[in-house]
């Protein structure tokens, strides 16, 4: 059941209320979606696109030896955005596995790209995702830290392990680890299918949390422990991190 032919697909629009225009951003004389693209082709696992809102985005991509293909500017989401993308790229249904990776993290670790695979040599499991320790103790308590409940024991040996529940409190209550869900997902294909054609969930909508569609649904997501978290960009203090860190 190991997947054969993964294809990784990255979402990018320009509008970004905190961050306008973000995947055109310049990090070190290249866009910011072109590191994204980079890292994804670093992990080695199959074939890269951007599924790209606007031309201007795909123009950019194109323009670094890249592939990208022109999406919807209204999809409500990046699922619903590589869907799309995915029906373009592949008619013939060749690709078994889609990877999102979101098209805001620069520095992004080609390994944690490898890594989501692993959780489905489980031919039980619909989507992977991972998930990273917490260290820092105000991210704890963050609501803007989303934090994946399972139970990983990775000192016994389970480092990947089904996800029970994501939320933006502070969950499991008492003592133990917390862990830092790391938004970029697997998906079977079929999965993908359903997930995208199913309404909101009412988890979903409370906590603001897409994942919690398809635990609704009953469908199974497992998590795999990495050891870091790759810097999101969504504020101009962020953008200058992401820049200080790609140019050391």
């Amino acid at each position: 059941m190991r997947p054969m032919n993964p294809v990784v697909l990255i979402p990018a629009r320009l509008a970004s209320t905190r961050l306008p225009d973000k995947p055109l951003a310049d990090i070190g004389g290249r866009p910011m979606i072109v590191h994204v693209w980079q890292r994804a082709k670093e992990a080695g696992i199959g074939p890269v696109y951007v599924a790209a809102a606007e031309p201007e985005i795909a123009e950019a991509v194109n323009a670094a030896g890249g592939d990208a293909v022109l999406t919807r500017p209204d999809h409500p989401s990046g699922s619903d955005r590589i869907f799309e993308a995915l029906g373009k790229i592949d008619p013939d249904r060749r690709f078994d596995v889609i990877i999102n990776v979101q098209g805001d993290l620069p520095t992004l670790d080609p390994k944690i790209v490898r890594r989501v695979l692993e959780p489905l040599v489980n031919p039980a499991v619909d989507i992977a995702t991972l998930c990273v320790e917490i260290t820092r103790e105000s991210e704890r308590n963050d609501p803007n830290v989303v934090k994946a409940v399972a139970a990983l024991a990775p000192h016994e040996g389970r480092s990947i392990a089904r996800a029970l529940y994501f939320s933006r409190a502070t969950v499991p209550a008492n003592a133990g680890p917390h862990y830092h869900h790391v938004g970029l997902y697997a998906y079977r294909r079929a999965a993908l299918e359903r997930f995208v054609a199913l309404p909101p969930g009412l988890l979903e909508q409370r906590e603001k949390l897409e994942q919690l569609r398809a635990l609704e649904a009953g469908m199974r997501i497992d998590v795999a422990l990495v050891d870091t978290v790759p810097l999101g960009v969504d504020t101009p203090a962020e953008l200058e991190r992401a820049r200080a860190a790609l140019a050391s």
